[in-house]
């Protein structure tokens, strides 16, 4: 894809870096010469120019591009102003960024496809991380509901599903689980192969061991293996008919 970026401070230069070194077009633009001269080597093109000033902002193919992200933060009435005459230029997907509530209920009138709050993002992610004690990835789906992604806390460890209250304690719907199991190839080499479970069992009656069956020694993973096999055959016996002596 292709992309403008405005306003290339912290957040627009990590933001044009890291889209192109996912394979993406990134044009820059900031009225900063040391700011472009950082980024140019890293980006398709860059531009020193004032965006405010339409212009200068004539110079960029904003009708080009699929998506133009207005990242200036700190200068309110900038930012503002750029996004109105980008409005005015007619194009048609644009990416804004808030720095606080106020900012953001200016930008909401112009009705852009998307508002970034990095700040904001970063604040919750945080909290997450202290509150939770484990790393966290999150994709937003709306203003109240996250997608979370994240590696089984130490203190969940020993509990079944069912009884961590994830609703309750962190108001949490859990849609899946990704599990390790140690396998065998046809050279009897042990490899860890990962698997999701999407569909849990009415009673949610899994208990949590531990975050990777690969950190087990071979007598600890036997081990977790019999419990685990124990627990699941008990809730999905039709699984295992014909399997008792294993």
């Amino acid at each position: 894809m292709k992309y403008i970026i405005i306003g290339l401070g912290n957040y627009g230069h990590v933001l044009a870096e890291e889209l192109s070194v996912l394979g993406h077009e990134v044009i820059g633009a900031d009225i900063s010469e040391s700011r472009v001269d950082s980024i140019k080597d890293k980006v398709a093109t860059a531009f020193v120019i004032d965006a405010t000033d339409e212009l200068s902002l004539a110079v960029l193919p904003l009708n080009s591009v699929d998506i133009v992200i207005v990242a200036i933060g700190e200068n309110f009435g900038a930012s503002i102003r750029v996004v109105a005459l980008l409005k005015q230029k007619k194009v048609q997907h644009i990416y804004a960024r808030a720095i606080d509530a106020v900012h953001r209920s200016v930008l909401e009138a112009f009705n852009l496809e998307k508002i970034l709050t990095p700040e904001e993002d970063a604040a919750r992610s945080l909290v997450q991380l202290l509150d939770f004690g484990t790393n966290m990835e999150a994709f937003r789906v709306d203003s109240e509901y996250y997608v979370v992604k994240f590696s089984v806390p130490e203190k969940f460890i020993g509990y079944f599903v069912n009884e961590l209250n994830l609703d309750e304690e962190f108001h949490l719907k859990l849609i899946g689980l990704k599990r390790a199991n140690r396998i065998e190839n046809c050279l009897g080499i042990s490899l860890t192969e990962h698997s999701i479970v999407n569909e849990l069992p009415e009673n949610d009656n899994f208990r949590i061991f531990v975050r990777d069956s690969s950190k087990l020694s071979p007598e600890q993973f036997v081990m977790a293996r019999s419990l685990l096999r124990a627990a699941f055959k008990a809730t999905n016996p039709d699984l295992f008919k014909g399997d008792d002596d294993k």
